[in-house]
């Protein structure tokens, strides 16, 4: 086991959309939100597939303080740069009423390949993620990863969904986001893997089967980058506040110690069969945290919340190694007693029945905690 793999070391990423300041629609404004940010950190935030969203991406961060201190940093001069360039800023994974067909392609070549390539499921591709990276360097321990943290991807999306809405309509899902995304064809669970060698062919196999042009276009809810020495987690919606973000991150690296203290323990892999993983993983989708989930050992729906904390009893070991069982568990709680993004999204709108007074809300819950 490599000294990254060790520290598990964190990295986030988030996707935000750019709303209208009086409309609340989403605005294309991430050329000018580029130009007004921080010249020195051009890295930190970037374009992505939309002219109506931007992107960041975080330093590597030894543990949970650092991955909240570079949230804070991030969302703050995010924050700052989308009202310079006279846009709000809102984590949500889909938003509530703005038409795909009215938000323009970021004219790079990168996106108008995607356009060429997937059509309309890239025509409708406007949605908003999370995405966790655990540093991984030794490459058998991070396939280990990927199979023993396939069954817990449920629990992950119930706690951070954020997309109930989409074109005006309440979709009856926690994060629609999740099915307008699972549509592309390497999207979703990934299937186990014997060694990190099979991953490999499988992944070159699909490239010269001209399924995908390279291995960056592998969208796994959990992936391998080939550039990167890190395990990749993609289900999260993106978290509407920082505390989410913090908990999503603080579980993901809880998962990744724990199949790590399996396989020094020569514990075996318990091979979730692929039918029981994506039942649970849409399931997560539908209800969130508002009904049950289903329960990938026992292939069973069970109270959500009892689920949870059977998630959470799960990484306590590894949780406590990592100094972090306190505030990961304090976020969970918090987030099951005041719900999900979703849950309080449509406790406005029942309040209201205006979608504007949910962007609002969303604005609002964006910049909890920044540095004002």
């Amino acid at each position: 086991m490599g000294t990254e793999t060790a520290k598990l070391s964190l990295g986030i990423e988030e996707e935000y959309q750019l709303v209208h300041p009086v409309t609340r629609e989403l605005r294309p404004r991430a050329k000018r939100v580029m130009t007004e940010s921080h010249p020195d950190r051009s890295d930190d935030i970037q374009h992505e597939l939309r002219l109506s969203q931007i992107e960041t991406a975080s330093q590597i961060c030894d543990g949970l303080d650092d991955v909240r201190r570079e949230l804070v940093r991030l969302r703050t001069e995010t924050v700052v740069a989308t009202e310079h360039a006279d846009a709000h800023l809102v984590a949500a994974g889909t938003h509530p009423f703005s038409h795909w067909e009215e938000q323009p392609f970021t004219p790079q070549k990168r996106y108008g390949k995607l356009a060429d390539d997937f059509q309309q499921l890239a025509r409708e591709q406007v949605i908003f993620g999370c995405h966790v990276h655990v540093g991984s360097s030794d490459r058998e321990m991070s396939v280990q990863i990927l199979n023993r943290s396939r069954e817990w991807l449920g629990s992950l999306l119930a706690l951070s969904a954020s997309s109930p809405f989409w074109l005006s309509e309440d979709t009856g899902y926690a994060s629609f986001r999740t099915n307008i995304w699972i549509r592309w064809p390497l999207a979703g669970p990934p299937y186990s893997f014997s060694s990190h060698s099979e991953y490999r062919q499988v992944v070159q196999s699909l490239v010269d089967a001209e399924v995908i042009e390279d291995e960056t276009k592998v969208y796994w809810d959990i992936r391998i980058p080939a550039r990167l020495p890190t395990v990749e987690f993609r289900i999260a919606d993106v978290c509407t506040t920082i505390d989410e973000a913090v908990m999503i991150a603080g579980l993901i690296q809880g998962l990744a110690r724990t199949a790590v203290r399996e396989v020094e323990a020569d514990m075996p892999s318990r091979d979730a069969r692929p039918e029981i993983v994506r039942t649970a993983h849409w399931h997560a989708a539908r209800y969130g945290l508002s009904k049950t989930l289903v329960d990938v050992r026992s292939a069973k729906a069970i109270p959500a919340e009892k689920h949870i904390e059977q998630f959470l009893e799960e990484l306590r070991p590894a949780l406590e190694e990592l100094g972090t069982w306190s505030e990961v568990s304090r976020l969970v709680h918090q987030t099951l007693a005041n719900g999900n993004s979703a849950m309080r999204q449509r406790k406005v709108y029942e309040k209201t029945h205006r979608f504007e007074d949910v962007i609002d809300h969303l604005v609002e819950e964006t910049r909890l905690g920044i540095d004002d």
